[in-house]
């Protein structure tokens, strides 16, 4: 028996609001979309929470042996300034900005990103398609709808016809948007507009002379839509209807929105069957946004160079601080917070470690009792995380396994008093969500000889100091190491160690 059928995965489903028992449209295969990043500048710590959310999703699956086929795009056309049809393509103006190509700027950018995925220990997706690869599909696309009369064509640009579609479909049906309060609400349309009513949204848009990026087309010379790519990447490599499409929240309206009715209007058939949306991140109780001065890039959290911060943390550490709460649940970064991260992060590490070295004893008469409680912790890491994907209540588990293998350690609960077929499947559990599902490691910097040897000279000066009776440097040393998770240990004869915290 397949683990996926052992534990089937319940999920909510921003589509019906509501927790559904997952049922793949292929027994055995799962088919997920995630909108990838518009590459035009550094990623910021909001969009790795998107990222590091699906990256847990796909590894789940896969751990309850699916078969995964995980599409995650870049954008590198047609994301406006404001996102609503109107301005310059960022990318295109951050070329220009710094004349460059803008496949220069593309190419910077997506290394960045792809780096700090490594980083983060987020896994690359199966296919991650790009939309300058996908003109010629967007304008067949874009053919298609103007055919069914589902769009229209206005000076050089299209635009999809929202009313029309309205009529015999739902405009709204994600994000729970009436159409008529979209039509009064926002900037009223001037005798310049291209578009028919406010609410419809470019699927094509004619190039301006000094436009950089542009394509021939039916229409003129022009470049697509934001919204279009993603119905044409998702659909050619995922098919007309596939399981879970997904993304941050702020991507639900219009973003989303307007990928459900470009594919329905296009096949006749629902796009997407489960919709999944991480929430925001606030940093001390107010949204993370570059015009407070609290929005941070995942560099500037490892080196601690953030007014906001009292030190620098690991990528493994912020990774577990992030899984520590559902992906729907706003999340709240806090000195505090990350610190108290920090150590329940090194401490299930350490009983990663400790368990690895562990094996079953010769057996002798079975503690039943012990048995019991481990084969129970074992089935509810599993019973959690295929509770709507909830790493909290997940690692809340694995701490309680955490104290198992302490005591394991300690010979309070000794090896030889338990079943081999329990302690396996015990340590395989606790090792697999670790590793294979939660993607926690050790952090690099750790093991790094860099890392031991710039302890070691501070080592040596507090030697120095307490030898010259300098006790004021001595304990600014010690403290200060402590403080960034290094504690110092004094023993026989001025000897000094140190462990990680």
């Amino acid at each position: 028996m397949k683990k996926f059928e052992q534990y089937p995965i319940s999920l909510t489903n921003s589509l019906s609001g509501k927790k559904e028992v997952f049922k793949p449209i292929h027994p055995g295969f799962v088919g997920m979309y995630v909108c990838g990043p518009t590459v035009y500048n550094n990623v910021h710590l909001g969009n790795v929470r998107t990222f590091l959310t699906f990256d847990v999703v796909s590894r789940y699956f896969r751990f309850l042996e699916y078969k995964v086929r995980y599409v995650r795009n870049i954008t590198d056309v047609g994301h406006l300034e404001n996102d609503a049809d109107e301005g310059e393509d960022k990318i295109a103006k951050k070329a220009r900005l710094e004349q460059l190509e803008p496949m220069e700027v593309v190419k910077h950018y997506t290394e960045g990103f792809h780096e700090v995925m490594r980083q983060f220990n987020i896994l690359p997706p199966s296919i991650e398609p790009s939309a300058t690869g996908h003109i010629v599909e967007q304008i067949e696309i874009t053919k298609n709808l103007l055919d069914k009369g589902l769009a229209y064509e206005s000076n050089g640009s299209v635009y999809f016809n929202v009313r029309k579609y309205n009529q015999e479909n739902h405009y709204g049906i994600l994000s729970g948007r009436n159409i008529e309060e979209l039509m009064e609400s926002g900037r009223e349309l001037d005798n310049q507009d291209e578009k028919r009513e406010k609410i419809d949204f470019a699927l094509w848009k004619k190039a301006s002379p000094y436009h950089i990026m542009r394509w021939p087309s039916p229409w003129g010379e022009g470049f697509p839509g934001w919204h279009l790519e993603c119905t044409v990447m998702s659909t050619k490599y995922l098919g007309e209807t596939f399981d879970i499409h997904g993304g941050g929240m702020d991507l639900k309206f219009p973003h989303h929105e307007c990928e459900i009715a470009q594919g329905k209007a296009a096949t006749g058939k629902t796009p997407v069957n489960y919709w999944l949306h991480s929430n925001m991140l606030t940093v001390n109780g107010q949204k993370m946004s570059k015009s407070l001065g609290n929005s941070f890039l995942p560099s500037e959290l490892f080196a601690g160079t953030h007014s906001l911060l009292d030190r620098g943390y690991g990528p493994m550490a912020v990774r577990f601080f992030m899984l520590q709460s559902h992906y729907s649940s706003t999340l709240d970064f806090s000195n505090e917070a990350l610190q108290a991260a920090e150590k329940g992060f090194k401490k299930l590490i350490n009983s990663t470690n400790l368990l690895k070295k562990m094996d079953p004893a010769g057996s002798s008469a079975i503690n039943q009792a012990a048995d019991t409680e481990l084969s129970r912790l074992t089935k509810e890491c599993y019973f959690t995380m295929s509770d709507d994907f909830n790493t909290a209540k997940t690692l809340a588990v694995l701490f309680e396994m955490s104290g198992r293998i302490n005591d394991m350690k300690a010979g309070t609960l000794p090896l030889e008093s338990l079943s081999h077929n329990t302690f396996n499947e015990f340590k395989n559990t606790y090792l697999g969500f670790m590793e294979n599902v939660l993607g926690l490691k050790e952090e690099e910097e750790q093991n790094s000889e860099i890392l031991n040897g710039t302890i070691g000279l501070l080592i040596d000066l507090r030697k120095k100091a307490k030898a010259d009776k300098n006790f004021s440097l001595s304990d600014k040393i010690r403290d200060d190491l402590k403080k960034l998770g290094v504690q110092i240990k004094d023993g026989k004869d001025g000897e000094m160690t140190f462990s990680f915290d």
